[in-house]
């Protein structure tokens, strides 16, 4: 027990240390939760005087911001206990709402309050979808933005809340725009990057269900599903991306592309992803998605030659990307390390004989 106390205590300066820098001097109100937590802590260490400074500070506060009755809570305690709420489970949503409109009947204008019950009614409504017009999500996120127009966050979920209601246009206006207000901030979990790839996942539904052959559109979706981290989504939609490429003959150089990152970067199959890449190559090598077929390929290889000098499958992904681009030269070299490194390799064999003989 003393070892999680002693860990609670130094959480516990760290946390009065950003509320310090945050607020500056007037940050008293809201270290009340703070000092409350230290004084519980302290006791429970056996450090009873420790204890009571706190205690004593939190008096001092109280005399200072007086409440209606010595029974009511200040509203910082109520807004920390709704953040508290929020970091559970969807089970305590309805307990965060109820504790940040105790705090909005205290101080309406309290933009921390406001932004608390605007993303608990948002969760709220995640799981129980009401029209745009009537959503109490919807009108809370507005009044934050009234009192904090370049609340990059609320604007955020305020596009979500448009996209659930297929209102596209003004939820990637909503979205961009706080892009362009916090570019560089990685704050909220990522969630404007969050709210792009989702917008972009349902225009690429909506624009398959209009279109089911549209594969473009297909591998495109493919690969937002496998940053979404949705795996078998994703798998099943690049094998359909496949079916229709190769029935229509069409841009199967880009599903290629795309389903040989996906096995590298998600998959983590190397042998899979070079499959893919050197078929993309092959297939467009003076297209943008060729090219960058090549990149890839030369990247693994290197990559290889740079720990085994002696690598003779590294070498052999070279001699073919040299051939596939017209390098005749420069394959025939690889082609030839390919071959002293990986002796009796009949693909090598045979691409160096190809192309000594185009040379004759």
């Amino acid at each position: 027990m003393q070892g999680y106390l002693e860990e609670a205590r130094d959480d516990l300066a760290k946390a009065e240390q950003h509320i310090r820098e945050q607020h500056g001097d007037n940050c008293e109100k809201q270290l009340i939760v703070t000092y409350g937590n230290f004084a519980w802590v302290y006791y429970h260490m056996g450090e009873h005087v420790q204890s009571q400074t706190y205690l004593d500070k939190l008096e001092k506060i109280k005399k200072k911001f007086p409440t209606e009755s010595r029974s009511a809570l200040h509203p910082e305690i109520y807004g920390e206990k709704g953040r508290a709420f929020l970091k559970f489970s969807r089970q305590y949503y309805e307990k965060a709402k109820e504790c940040f409109e105790k705090a909005l009947e205290l101080e309406p204008e309290e933009i921390e309050w406001n932004n608390g019950y605007a993303v608990a009614l948002y969760r709220i409504e995640c799981y129980n979808l009401t029209r745009l017009d009537e959503s109490p999500a919807s009108k809370q996120l507005r009044r934050v933005l009234e009192l904090d127009p370049n609340n990059a966050y609320m604007m955020v979920l305020l596009g979500l809340k448009h996209a659930d209601y297929k209102k596209y246009q003004k939820a990637e206006e909503l979205i961009e725009r706080a892009m362009e207000l916090e570019p560089d901030k990685p704050n909220n979990g990522g969630e404007e990057a969050e709210a792009l790839l989702r917008l972009r996942i349902q225009h690429l539904e909506k624009a398959i269900s209009i279109k089911p052959s549209f594969v473009y559109a297909m591998s495109d979706l493919a690969a937002c599903y496998a940053e979404e981290k949705n795996f078998r989504k994703a798998e099943e939609m690049f094998q359909e991306s496949f079916k229709g490429a190769t029935a229509k003959n069409d841009s199967l150089h880009v599903v290629n592309l795309r389903y040989a990152d996906f096995q590298l970067y998600h998959n983590k199959s190397e042998p899979l992803a070079i499959k893919h890449y050197k078929e993309g190559l092959a297939l467009q090598k003076n297209t943008a998605e060729g090219k960058k077929c090549a990149k890839k390929l030369t990247i693994i290889a290197n990559k290889h030659i740079s720990r085994n000098p002696h690598d003779g499958k590294a070498f052999g992904i070279l001699g073919y990307v040299h051939k596939i681009t017209g390098e005749k030269p420069q394959a025939i070299e690889c082609y030839e390390k390919a071959i002293l490194y990986d002796p009796g390799n009949e693909e090598y064999l045979n691409a160096l004989y190809d192309l000594c003989l185009s040379l004759q």
